[in-house]
């Protein structure tokens, strides 16, 4: 017998950073003629990096394996300076799709080491956000896991140390090192705004309200996604069995058999067309209930680079057709009304 219910967390899904860069590489793909590169995946989805791979982009993991000459983007999750330098010298078009977020993070390890501090920065080694971070100032940053704290950090001088974190981080991560860094280091600085991702903590939110209700929670996401595996942990941390699953193929039907009600997200680089395909599998007697803990209207717009791209574009085309009257919107206009799910569904033969 199927679970009678599927509780599904809102907010679930892309976030604005995924938003912006999906729409972002999609316009690259429209414009330009395959291949397109990315460097590193632009999302830590496999689903979404597959959907760009079809239509012609190749993901790499260095600029020198972008021809020169060739169309590049730089992914969302930031980019070490040589990288960006690099690929400006190399490609022919760069846009750089980070999230505002890290680009927030970057400027503050930039300000903190310029300001004589050494950094801690929690994040996860080896994670392309924390890469491309660290690379900001190397030799004011060191690099902290959050399972294991601050172990043998020494400052050589206890009254200029910051603390900066990986945006993509649990809340729990955060908070240990946080309490332990203000223990041995009263003086420690920190940015006046947290760094963490506020579409990581709203979903790290709803996944605790679900474990209040659910006796087993999907996560659907990549095992590449640190903010997905984080959703796991909350949930597990909550005393309910969860699971991560890519899409609907990974659900094993064991997890079900005692399930009455089955809580459901998804990380902030999965599409929700996977989500509603687990809904379908479940098939649950009584429907399924939405559980909302708050509402994000948070919007980045494109690139800068795509954008004076597009118009010079635009500009050309209508310099050459007759120009649209003025009070008609032009595609730059409506990006705030066109999502990543109307991007991948132009690309793609889902939806």
């Amino acid at each position: 017998m199927p679970p009678s219910t599927v509780l599904l967390a809102e907010p679930r899904g892309f976030c604005a950073g995924v938003e912006m860069a999906i729409k972002a590489l999609t316009w690259m793909v429209r414009v330009f003629e395959p291949p397109v590169y990315c460097f590193h995946e632009i999302v830590h989805n496999r689903w979404v990096v597959k959907a760009f791979e079809d239509v012609g982009v190749i993901f790499v993991d260095d600029i020198e394996d972008v021809p020169a000459g060739a169309p590049v983007m730089l992914s969302a999750h930031g980019s070490a300076p040589e990288v960006v330098s690099s690929a400006e010298e190399r490609a022919g078009i760069v846009v750089d799709a980070v999230c505002p977020l890290v680009t927030k993070v970057h400027h503050e390890v930039r300000r903190m080491a310029d300001r004589g501090f050494e950094i801690i920065y929690v994040g996860h080694a080896g994670h392309d956000e924390a890469i491309g971070t660290v690379a900001e100032a190397p030799e004011a940053i060191t690099l902290v896991e959050p399972e294991t704290g601050l172990t043998d950090f020494a400052p050589a001088d206890p009254s200029k140390v910051a603390l900066l974190a990986q945006t993509t981080l649990g809340v729990h991560e955060w908070q240990a090192v946080l309490d332990e860094a203000q223990h041995s280091f009263p003086a420690v600085s920190m940015a006046r705004k947290s760094d963490l991702c506020y579409a990581t903590t709203n979903r790290q939110d709803a996944v605790r309200s679900l474990t209040e209700s659910a006796d087993l929670i999907l996560v659907v996401g990549s095992e590449s996604s640190s903010n997905t595996r984080a959703l796991v942990r909350v949930a597990r941390e909550g005393g309910v069995a969860a699971y991560r699953i890519d899409d609907v193929n990974s659900i094993e039907d064991t997890w079900l058999d005692s399930a009455t009600v089955v809580g459901l997200t998804a990380g902030a680089s999965a599409p929700d067309h996977l989500v509603q395909e687990v809904i379908d599998r479940i098939n649950p007697r009584d429907g399924v209930r939405l559980l909302s803990v708050t509402e994000e209207g948070e919007y980045f717009p494109l690139p800068p680079q795509l954008r004076s791209l597009l118009r010079a574009l635009q500009q050309t085309v209508e310099a050459g057709f007759g120009a649209r009257p003025s009070a008609e919107p032009g595609p730059l206009d409506r990006d705030v009304d066109w999502n990543a799910t109307e991007a991948l569904a132009a690309i793609s033969r889902y939806g």
